[in-house]
């Protein structure tokens, strides 16, 4: 098992962000995408996984309302997966989250998404339910874990 690094990184390392989601997922996407999405948004959390200081993860989220945060993006570089780093990176929001006062953690996972669904539920999360993607043309399946 891995063990990674994981640091809080600021807006300005937007960057570094993009570089990841872009060697992980298609299509690409550029800064201004990031920038466009956290638009009036509270809590807006950026945190990158590192091993031996390389990046290899990262966590993007931000409050859905109060009380509820939202992880809207988890990413591993597929050479660095089933390692345990997205474990670690859950647990390092889930501490983000309980000390900034949040009572829940949800997020979203298209089915197609295997890994994700598990770590997941491994993870305590409930399903809350599922929701049409129109963008994708799939459902996406609801999470969501209460940390009191």
């Amino acid at each position: 098992m891995a063990d990674a690094i994981v640091d809080i990184v600021g807006p300005e390392d937007v960057g570094e962000i993009v570089a990841l989601f872009n060697q992980i997922f298609r299509p690409g996407r550029d800064a201004e995408f990031f920038h466009r999405r956290y638009l009036g948004r509270h809590n807006v959390l950026q945190m990158v996984a590192r091993i031996d200081e390389k990046p290899v993860g990262f966590f993007l989220g931000f409050e859905l309302k109060p009380r509820v945060f939202f992880a809207w993006f988890y990413g591993i570089l597929s050479e660095y997966r089933r390692q345990g780093i997205a474990s670690q990176l859950m647990e390092a929001v889930h501490e983000w989250a309980r000390e900034n006062d949040y009572e829940a953690i949800r997020f979203e996972c298209h089915n197609q998404h295997r890994s994700m669904l598990h770590l997941g539920i491994a993870q305590g999360y409930d399903i809350l339910g599922i929701r049409w993607d129109p963008d994708r043309g799939a459902n996406l399946v609801l999470f969501q874990k209460a940390l009191l």
